[in-house]
């Protein structure tokens, strides 16, 4: 993407869109927090006046990072569904680029957009759930603010490499349940690449700047393990004989 500025401006215009859109909740949840707060740890009304409001500043913080939680997911989900035109064209150039892109899938598209649709609404639901498990887990004291994080950092990126995946795989035919049987197949680099891209997404303005990098990395990704398989891969990956690694 860095070669290829045009399509990194193209790819901004979708992220861009949605992102005034989850602005907007978050600058309504910022103005809610401290409702929300008091309405959680109702059991605390009768505590002192200390510990009941680290118990409301902790709840403050655990529901704005299950929040966070959840809008990184739901945001790669819902600007993949609004920008399907521009990732779809951004991921063939990117195939074009390293040989050749698999011919379009004959798919009607109003299958294809029924199929992204519950596809996002599923995803939701089982953010909703984690971000739900993670808050609860929040509370629990050192763990909470250590483990429960890096937890959250690790399955988070490993359902938006999903997300970032699909548009190569469904290409290929390789629809949800196969996809993740694939990737749980190769679930380290899966986790890597999601991990890292989910960290970089909750930088300020990170998931906009940097989504049209990470539909091309998914996609380089998907074709290059996930639609082979780790095995075909590492044979494909592999030089001939007399041939260099560095030799493209």
């Amino acid at each position: 993407m860095a070669r290829r500025p045009e399509q990194w401006l193209f790819g901004l215009i979708p992220a861009l869109i949605v992102l005034v859109v989850y602005a907007a909740a978050f600058v309504f949840l910022a103005f809610q927090i401290d409702a929300l707060a008091g309405w959680v740890t109702w059991f605390a009304d009768d505590w002192s006046d200390t510990a009941r409001k680290s118990a409301r500043v902790t709840a403050g913080i655990a529901i704005y990072g299950a929040s966070l939680f959840v809008a990184v997911l739901t945001f790669t989900a819902v600007t993949l569904l609004v920008g399907d035109p521009f990732y779809e064209a951004i991921a063939v150039r990117v195939e074009e680029s390293q040989g050749g892109a698999p011919p379009e899938p004959d798919v009607p598209l109003l299958v294809q957009i029924g199929r992204a649709i519950k596809d996002t609404v599923l995803l939701g639901a089982i953010a909703l759930g984690l971000a739900v498990v993670f808050f609860l887990c929040g509370f629990l004291p050192v763990l909470g603010q250590t483990v429960v994080p890096v937890v959250a950092a690790l399955v988070s990126g490993y359902f938006l490499a999903g997300e970032l995946t699909s548009i190569a795989l469904e290409r290929r035919g390789i629809l949800r349940t196969e996809r993740f049987a694939r990737m749980k197949a190769d679930r380290p680099l899966v986790v890597g690449f999601g991990a890292a891209t989910f960290l970089a997404f909750i930088i300020p303005l990170g998931a906009v700047l940097l989504m049209p990098g990470a539909v091309a990395g998914a996609t380089l990704l998907a074709r290059e393990r996930l639609a082979v398989g780790p095995q075909e891969a590492e044979v494909l990956a592999a030089p001939a004989d007399g041939d260099s690694v560095w030799s493209d």
